[in-house]
Formats: structure tokens, C-alpha cells, sequence
């Protein structure tokens, strides 16, 4: 595993983990966003035995936000690059080759909430919040990745009004998969892995890329999508143990081609 200052990468039974650390809320910095994004462009090669990622925070909480600090040296001209960073390290969580699932503690805030939101799934930590601060510091965004996990009436009560809605209020919405004991989070989050991870490597990132692609477009283009997919899959190894285990009620071996 690589050394990175902010981020712990770690892997088991084919489930990586990453851990933001970067106490006392893992607020994130430019160093840190180019962290994220350099772990999950590259995630087949710091966690090359994974077939599904875990993003979730140190201590008490996923993510306290963008650190204020680098706000206060914003200006209109220096933004550009600095906002680039920051889509690029989103970009790399939703472009990932794995499956990212999101485990929240405590607060996700801005930031915390795009993060989260890039992500494929989100389970959260009973008394976890979400809330959309920019609004109160003079910045805007994270709206539209909240529009990933709640409906649009949801998004605009939680940009304007900048209020923290606990997780219980949100799951109800679908976004989030589920909410259990704090305790339970870790646990939770890698039996939802394990479930993703028992499928051929090769299905479950054609399946990533597939869900990527057709989550905007219309019905017909997407699923002309899908089945272009599932041609390509018809050559592999992988599909053919699949079926074969099927008729032979066996538990399929894979071997990721």
C-alpha cells in the first residue's frame, strides 16, 4: 500500500477501504483532495486484490467540509485551479473502476457531502447528519450531488437553509441504503461490500460502468447501452462460469477475465 499523508488504504476478503484522517472532522484541503484523487483513479493498483472500495472517515465524523482556511485565499483569479482540484477528486470517486461505498458518520458537510454522494451507495451511522453549509461562506455547490441521494424539494430546503437533516430523515428518500448503530457502521458498510464482492471482478466493473454511463440518459439509449455490454461480456470466461455453475448448482469460480 502507498504512504499518503491524509488517506489510509487498506484491503480485505477483496474490500478496500480508505480512511480520511485528518483530524478533528477530516476537513479537506488541496493536498488531501489531490490524495483522493490520486487513490481512486489508481485503485486497481494501491488495492489490486479489491473488487469494491469503503470511503469513510476517522474519529467522530466522514467529513467536516472544505477547510475555510484556502477560502480565505480565494480570490476570482486564483479559483480555476483550485476548484479543478476539487472536481477531479469527486470525478475519481464516481469514476472509479470499483463500486465506492460511502460510510457516514457523524457529519458530512459540503464536501462531506459530495464525497459521499459520489459514491455508488451510502450507508450511514444512526444520528449521522448532511448538511449544505456554502450558502453561509459565500460559495456554492454540493447541490447537485445531493440530488444524487434526495429528491430536488429536498435539495433546495437543505441549500438555501443551510440546516443540518439527520440521516433518519433521509434514507426514506433511497439515497441511503441504510441506518444503523454507530457501532455498526464499519460492519454494515463491509457486508454490503462482501454481497457486491462475491460476483466476477469483471461483471461488477462492467456493471460500475454500465450505471455510470445510463444514469442520465433515456431508456432506450441506456439499455441499447447495457446490451452492448452484455455482448461484450458473452466472450468472457467469467460469463461463461457463471451460467455454467448455474446448471451445475455450484458456486461459480472466477477468475477476473
Amino acid at each position: 500500500m502507498a504512504d499518503f499523508e491524509f488517506l489510509d488504504v487498506t484491503c480485505r476478503e477483496e474490500v478496500a477501504t480508505v480512511l480520511m484522517r485528518r483530524p478533528p472532522v477530516n476537513a479537506v484541503h488541496g493536498e488531501m483532495y489531490r490524495e483522493i484523487k490520486e487513490v481512486f483513479s489508481r485503485i486497481e493498483e494501491y488495492a489490486p486484490e479489491a473488487r469494491v472500495v469503503i470511503l469513510t472517515g476517522e474519529g467522530r465524523h466522514f467529513c467536516g467540509g472544505n477547510d475555510l482556511e484556502e477560502f480565505r485565499t480565494m480570490t476570482p483569479q486564483n479559483s480555476r485551479p483550485r476548484m479543478q482540484a476539487v472536481r477531479e477528486a469527486f470525478w475519481a470517486i464516481y469514476d472509479s473502476t470499483l463500486p465506492v461505498i460511502a460510510a457516514v458518520q457523524g457529519v458530512a458537510v459540503g464536501t462531506g457531502v459530495a464525497l459521499a454522494a459520489s459514491a455508488d451507495l451510502v450507508v450511514a451511522a444512526q444520528g449521522a447528519k448532511f448538511s449544505l453549509p456554502e450558502i453561509q461562506v459565500g460559495a456554492m455547490g454540493g447541490a447537485k450531488h445531493l440530488s444524487r441521494l434526495v429528491p430536488q424539494g429536498v435539495v433546495r430546503r437543505m441549500h438555501f437553509t443551510a440546516d443540518m437533516v439527520p440521516a433518519e430523515e433521509l434514507v426514506q428518500y433511497g439515497g441511503i441504503v441504510s441506518v444503523v448503530p454507530v457501532e455498526r457502521l464499519q460492519e454494515e458498510a463491509f457486508d454490503l461490500a462482501r454481497r457486491i464482492a462475491r460476483h466476477s471482478p469483471v461483471a461488477i466493473r462492467a456493471a460500475k460502468r454500465s450505471l455510470n454511463q445510463i444514469e442520465y440518459m433515456d431508456l432506450k439509449s441506456g439499455y441499447q447501452f447495457e446490451q452492448g455490454l452484455t455482448g461484450e461480456l458473452a466472450g468472457t470466461h467469467d460469463a461463461k462460469e457463471a451460467v455454467a455453475a448455474f446448471f451445475e448448482r455450484r458456486e461459480p469460480q472466477y477468475i477476473g477475465e
